[in-house]
């Protein structure tokens, strides 16, 4: 392994065992003769600690453990009561802390850091870890506004450590597939993509509950939970699912699902910043002007429109909406009555459209991607109906943990998905879409007193400067004011 490159700071503990002389002693003896075919010595394995042990967070330090071939050494969680509760069973030599902050300061032996918390908490628990010299793998989105996804994919270089995100749908072999047809030019100019998405599955577009403390599970850390967020009392039905609907805690269906659908146009078709998004929502006030959606809340629909300047891959200028709230776009007249689009019941999905013909294909994760070319001569290609899972997530966890061996200069980093390089942009992209919702929102009063809506326009973006330039008051929403003691 590289050690300069995996630990840009301090003396690592690979580093002092490989400068001892006892340690060196030890080494030169036969792996053969320590344990056995296939065995590892200890200073071989990775030291991993997850932030955010239940829910998703369970399958993530499972999978980045390689069936026991790592060493799981800490567990973070703010309430080990729930689903956390097992992983702490499936690794119980591992330390328990609640504050990953207190984690990383005092466990020094820790590599990498899985995390997989709620969105608010992705962007603080990941600059602090890299701040640390870990590698670290974080779920999607990777972070919960613009600003903090370029300032991780800048540190991430920074600090020469080894990043992935976790849409698992990124190391789907069969996007292969999908890249061969948009390479080969069979679609020609391809002007269009429709990304769309049955979600939210959660509550979503109404007024946030009102805090109770009274109802605080006694497990929970809840001021931990909230992290860098405003400071408020236990809101019940927030936590451990709920917080997605909320945009103090969550990026609601964009977030969830956009990094997997949006993945793949924006992979295969090479693209970059956008130039320009706008939107509308569904449910936002009624004839009588009574509120049925609150700003504070993501709407329970919305429609998106994002526009890309032309790529080598795209040929033109590129136009992509996004659809949720169970709204899907009209069935193309190529593609046959019958047959589903995107996916399975055509509930998610994506249609690439070229001036030769449409690519259509499905939720980029562990539901069966379906690729299917369909060309305007008659022309039908299609991938496996049913597709084979050779390992857990496409390997997507474990392939980040063999790049942290290699460090990050090697072809294993280079070769992975969805390190912050690529990453970071495509989560730009992905908020940008909650950016235009949230401007959608704005209101103010006008001359005669009346309160308008004053961003419902479509917003130009300068992305190399990461700003709207035609609405000042739509920059509030590339970040976000921090608490405390949580600043980034």
């Amino acid at each position: 392994m590289n050690e300069k490159n995996q630990k840009p700071k301090g003396t690592s503990r690979r580093s002092f065992i490989k400068n001892s002389a006892l340690a060196s002693s030890f080494l030169i003896v036969p792996r053969h003769v320590l344990g056995g075919v296939g065995y590892m010595a200890p200073s071989d394995r990775l030291n991993i600690a997850a932030i955010g042990a239940g829910g998703k967070g369970q399958s993530d330090i499972i999978n980045a453990s390689v069936n026991g071939r790592e060493r799981v050494i800490a567990l973070c969680d703010v309430d080990f009561s729930g689903s956390a509760a097992a992983t702490v069973k499936k690794f119980p030599k591992a330390k328990l802390y609640a504050d990953f902050r207190e984690l990383l300061d005092k466990e020094k032996d820790i590599d990498a850091v899985t995390i997989s918390t709620p969105d608010h908490v992705h962007g603080p628990a990941a600059k602090y870890a890299m701040e640390r010299g870990k590698h670290v793998y974080v779920q999607k989105p990777m972070t919960h506004n613009i600003r903090e996804a370029r300032m991780l994919t800048q540190m991430a270089r920074d600090q020469k450590v080894v990043t992935q995100m976790g849409n698992q749908g990124g190391s789907n072999p069969l996007l292969n597939m999908v890249q061969k047809w948009v390479d080969s030019g069979k679609l020609g100019a391809i002007t269009k993509v429709e990304v769309w998405t049955n979600r939210p599955v959660w509550p979503q577009g109404g007024q946030m509950p009102a805090p109770d403390p009274s109802k605080k599970p006694d497990a929970l850390s809840w001021d931990l939970w909230l992290g860098p967020s405003r400071e408020t009392p236990y809101i019940p039905n927030i936590h451990p699912f709920n917080w997605r609907g909320w945009w103090e805690y969550g990026t609601g269906a964009l977030g969830d699902v956009g990094c997997h659908l949006i993945d793949i146009p924006f992979r295969t078709l090479d693209l970059m910043y956008p130039k320009a998004a706008e939107c509308s929502v569904g449910s936002v006030y009624s004839q009588m002007w009574t509120p049925d959606y609150h700003p504070e809340g993501c709407p329970p629909s919305s429609f998106i429109s994002i526009d890309f300047d032309a790529t080598d891959k795209t040929k033109a200028p590129l136009k992509m909406t996004w659809s949720d709230g169970g709204i899907r776009p009209a069935h193309p007249d190529i593609i046959p009555a019958d047959s589903d689009i995107g996916g399975k019941g055509s509930a998610n999905g994506v249609l690439i459209h070229g001036e030769n013909g449409i690519i259509s294909t499905n939720i980029n994760d562990s539901s069966p991607l379906m690729p299917k070319l369909y060309l305007n001569d008659g022309t039908t290609e299609f991938g496996p109906e049913v597709e084979e899972m050779p390992e857990p997530e496409y390997g997507h966890q474990r392939k980040w943990v063999d790049a942290c061996k290699a460090g990050f200069n090697s072809k294993e980093h280079k070769g992975l998905t969805s390190s912050f390089d690529y990453a970071g942009p495509m989560t730009e992209t992905v908020l940008m879409g909650n950016l235009a919702i949230r401007s959608f929102m704005l209101k103010k009063e006008n001359a005669k007193g009346n309160e308008e809506f004053f961003g419902r326009k479509k917003l130009l973006w300068d992305g190399e400067n990461m700003k709207i330039t035609n609405l000042e008051e739509a920059n509030q929403f590339v970040t976000r004011t921090y608490r405390k003691g949580w600043e980034m």
